[in-house]
């Protein structure tokens, strides 16, 4: 008899597609960040102090502070960046900088924006020229002093006495010297008191801020203490502690110098290594801002107009608007279509959108 014929052999099974790589997750690759700018910062120092030559080993708690605060910087910022919107703010930012026809088109833009937007501030006078005043005081007087603290912590500024007791004095930076001053003079007591014109600049803004928060009710109910005070607290007890050093050396003749300077080092150690872990992140996310003004201002310049879809008045640019529902989507908001809307038209749609599917069910 005819033998059954064997069964055909199954069909190999088909290699399964490469999966992509996964990417890291937004921790892990804050901290990568974070630990290369935290290793670039100590061979700056390195290297600017001329192998720690120039290094004052009595400012190493300053130094060390200084490079928490890039760590935890870089940290954040990363993190924060790996959002779609600040992500999407980020990229159109930079894309906007480095374009060349915004450069060709609109070539003072950037510098009117820095100064106006980021320098001066001048949107804070449309809320209150008092508060804008005070901003003022805070903002200068801080850029003054890292101006002044961060090179001479790292070893890169330093002032030498080709008489070994003065007047006469020599500022190197990274060992070249640059001027020779009269300790004597003008210039000579602001370059020794820069600190101090600076500790006055906080204590008179920080002061209004905390004068501000105690009094008007509308700072008052929604503020916090660990968010709102402790950083204004911060900065006047840095002040007040580094004025206390120069009344000391004038007025006492060193009278309490050692614990006023360990109470001012505590003070200045924790305000940098708070500055990445509260409100005084702002100072760093600030200037992404001005990459955002200078994407809407040249897309006004180069794009039409987005106009609302209900009453025809403007919204936006076209490419801002785009960006806002692509931003929605990437987050899964399924409403990404109201941002095609006026801000009158959206509260009159939510209004009818209530009265539609909530008012209904009252009798």
């Amino acid at each position: 008899m005819p033998q059954p014929s064997a069964a055909p052999p199954a069909p190999a099974p088909a290699p399964e597609a490469a999966a992509p790589p996964r990417p890291r997750p937004p921790a892990v690759r804050a901290t990568l960040v974070a630990s290369a700018v935290a290793l670039l910062l100590i061979a700056a120092i390195v290297l600017g102090s001329r192998l720690l030559r120039n290094f004052d080993s009595a400012l190493l708690p300053y130094a060390v502070a200084t490079v928490f605060l890039a760590f935890g910087v870089a940290y954040r910022y990363t993190v924060w960046i790996s959002a779609p919107p600040a992500r999407r703010l980020f990229r159109q930012g930079w894309r906007s900088f480095f374009s060349p026809e915004n450069f060709r088109t609109a070539p003072t833009a950037l510098p009117r924006m820095i100064a106006t937007y980021l320098g001066f501030q001048k949107f804070l006078g449309a809320r209150s020229h008092a508060r804008w005043a005070a901003h003022q005081l805070l903002f200068w007087g801080c850029l003054l002093a890292a101006v002044i603290t961060f090179p001479l912590t790292w070893g890169w500024f330093t002032f030498t006495s080709g008489t070994g007791s003065g007047p006469g004095y020599e500022m190197r930076i990274w060992g070249f010297k640059v001027i020779g001053f009269d300790s004597a003079s003008v210039v000579g007591w602001a370059m020794f008191h820069g600190l101090d014109l600076a500790a006055g600049l906080v204590i008179a803004g920080a002061g209004y801020f905390l004068w501000r928060r105690m009094r008007d009710r509308a700072a008052t109910t929604g503020q916090r203490f660990g968010y709102d005070l402790i950083p204004l607290l911060a900065l006047i007890v840095v002040s007040v502690t580094g004025l206390l050093l120069t009344f000391s050396e004038v007025f006492l003749h060193g009278g309490g110098y050692a614990f006023l300077a360990i109470l001012h080092m505590a003070s200045v150690v924790f305000t940098l290594i708070y500055i990445p872990f509260g409100k005084f992140f702002h100072i760093v996310q600030r200037p992404a801002a001005v990459g955002m003004q200078l994407f809407k201002y040249t897309a006004r310049q180069n794009d039409k107009i987005f106009t609302c879809r209900r009453c025809g008045e403007p919204v936006d640019t076209a490419p801002y608007i785009e960006g806002l529902r692509g931003t929605m989507r990437e987050l899964h908001l399924e409403f990404d279509e109201f941002t095609t809307y006026c801000p009158r038209c959206k509260r009159i749609l939510r209004g009818g959108a209530y009265l539609t599917h909530v008012k209904r069910g009252f009798s």
